[in-house]
């Protein structure tokens, strides 16, 4: 019986292999601490001097550290110097109708890539309706033909294109916001406290499916996987969230706590299915997340998001603050500070190196109307550095940017 024990405890011991490395910066060879090394189911930190050693029985490993580009390397690779390259992500938003190979949207994106600051591109992979940007292998968002409005042929022709350019490429996937999936899974979907307790849809029209539901975690990270396998670098959650509306019907009762475990639940989901990929997590939320102590009653505090997701990427735009927010009768007037002090108030909660927020470049939509032309651009984009951030990411609805917007002229500033 002992001996038999003991050849079992050598068989498992055999089976796995001891893997070392050292991890530094490309540019200043400086040792790079808290690295995570992962394989499918296991992660190691690197320490104070980037080394690190895992245990595994696979082949493939992969590598994410904050502020750096993701990295992958096999077992061949032992006891060896690794060199991760540094990014402050700079990304311009592309719409899902731009996301094609061919299209005119997508040639203009990579002209402004080459022209100016910009090094990163945001894609709907799945969007607000349900759609996919491609046919993917995820069977059930297939039979609800979350593929027939794509635009997108030929994935890894995509992918390939954007690599080759050494842009970053990050996957939105708008996730409880889905009328697709609501109104094929009616059982599971957000509805009306009225007599019939029938599907709600906000203003534009959409439905939502419960985010205390697991089979809409796994909807969303499934679609997710797919888009790790094509080869994004970064999986960004939008619409991680409640609706912010009160008197809607849940499977659980919608208490902060309750609110706040459910998104939880889904990053922590998402975090095991996702790690074998390599692939870095963001979350999109509201700007006044920043501001408030609270959930707003929507799931969302900067505490419990910063311990579950890589990066936070709240909504900044100026045009998003009600008039008074920091004690400016118009806050469109005042990028600059909406932006810094933003981020200024959560750095005692998450590291500034880990927010990436979303700015704005629209027409402000409030009455005033005002347009946010190079100034305006120039202060949001000025604010985040000077906060420190993992750079930004620009909304425009129609993915059109103005380059001189973009190229930083210091003699301005």
């Amino acid at each position: 019986m002992k001996t038999t024990l003991l050849l079992l405890l050598s068989l498992q011991v055999s089976l796995f292999a001891s893997f070392s490395g050292t991890l530094l910066d490309a540019n200043s060879s400086s040792p790079i601490q808290d690295a995570l090394v992962s394989d499918s189911k296991y992660d190691v930190k690197s320490d104070i001097n980037g080394s690190f050693t895992i245990e595994s029985n696979e082949t493939t490993y992969h590598i994410k550290a904050i502020g750096y580009r993701p990295y992958a390397f096999t077992s061949e690779r032992n006891n060896t110097t690794i060199k991760l390259e540094p990014i402050k992500v700079k990304a311009l938003y592309l719409t899902f109708w731009g996301a094609s190979n061919n299209s005119k949207t997508l040639k203009r994106i990579f002209k402004l890539i080459e022209e100016t600051d910009a090094n990163a591109i945001v894609v709907d992979v799945k969007n607000e309706y349900g759609s996919t940007q491609f046919r993917t292998g995820f069977k059930q968002a297939n039979r609800y033909g979350a593929h027939k409005n794509r635009v997108n042929r030929d994935i890894k022709k995509f992918i390939k294109m954007l690599k080759e350019r050494n842009i970053y490429t990050i996957a939105r996937i708008v996730t409880f916001k889905d009328e697709l999936q609501a109104s094929n899974n009616p059982d599971y979907a957000i509805r009306k406290s009225d007599t019939n307790q029938t599907i709600w849809r906000n203003h534009d029209n959409m439905a939502w499916v419960d985010p205390f539901d697991e089979r809409s975690h796994n909807y969303a990270i499934s679609i997710a996987e797919e888009a790790a396998k094509a080869g994004y670098d970064e999986i960004n959650f939008d619409y991680i969230r409640f609706p912010a509306k009160k008197g809607l019907i849940y499977s659980q009762k919608s208490t902060q706590k309750n609110r706040i475990k459910a998104i939880e639940s889904f990053l922590d989901k998402a975090k095991l299915r996702l790690r074998k990929y390599g692939v870095f997590i963001s979350v999109d939320t509201y700007g006044n997340i920043c501001r408030v102590k609270d959930d707003s009653g929507i799931g969302q505090k900067v505490s419990s998001l910063a311990s579950h997701a890589d990066y936070l990427a709240p909504m900044l735009y100026p045009s998003g603050f009600a008039k008074g927010s920091f004690s400016f009768k118009y806050p469109t007037d005042h990028p600059y500070e909406v932006i810094f002090r933003s981020i200024k108030g959560i750095r005692d909660r998450v590291k500034s190196a880990r927010i990436r927020p979303w700015l704005q470049h629209f027409k402000d939509y409030t009455k005033r109307k005002k347009e946010y032309a190079r100034d305006e651009i120039q202060a949001q984009i000025n604010a985040a550095e000077d906060a420190g951030t993992n750079g930004w990411m620009m909304w425009s609805p129609s993915s059109r940017y103005n380059s001189d917007y973009l190229i930083k002229n210091p003699a301005l500033f």
